[in-house]
């Protein structure tokens, strides 16, 4: 893991608020000349703590879609079965989160379609592929609450 700094948790804080910040401005803001701010932004690209800098898109302002969260169990879990559900879950443009899980519960998917008819027909494509799906949940999103955006978790000190 890498040793980070007040100055680099600083610099992640507010790249995460405003990734387009001014180079100036984010020097003002955590408190450092320009140059040392900057390279240590190209440090933590370069470490791979900083993945990207991306637009935040309300998609629900323009197409209507069904957010779906999906439980999934495998009946099998060799290295193989599992790599194999895996690939094919990173080439679905469905599914825009999914994350492996313990405790008798392997993946948990966030997907996103059209509507239930094309996550149905999705699911059914996953079941046809023989991926060892033993069993699936399905749970309609019926109110965003709290939009899974980067944030820094409250229990990072920049000490």
């Amino acid at each position: 893991m890498l040793k980070l700094d007040r100055f680099d948790i600083a610099i992640l804080k507010a790249l995460v608020r405003d990734g387009r910040m001014t180079k100036s401005r984010l020097a003002a803001e955590i408190n450092l000349s320009i140059s040392p701010a900057w390279e240590r932004v190209r440090r933590l690209e370069a470490a791979g703590v900083i993945r990207g800098y991306n637009a935040s898109v309300n998609w629900s302002r323009v197409v209507q879609a069904a957010r779906i969260i999906v439980e999934i169990t495998l009946s099998r879990h060799t290295a193989a079965d599992m790599q194999r559900f895996e690939d094919r879950v990173r080439r679905s443009p469905e599914v825009t989160q999914c994350d492996a899980t313990g405790e008798g519960l392997d993946y948990v998917m966030h997907v996103v379609c059209r509507d239930i008819n094309h996550y149905q027909r999705f699911m059914d494509c996953l079941l046809a592929e023989g991926l060892a799906i033993e069993r699936y949940f399905t749970y309609v999103v019926t109110k965003v609450v709290k939009e899974g955006v980067d944030v820094v978790p409250a229990w990072v000190d920049p000490a």
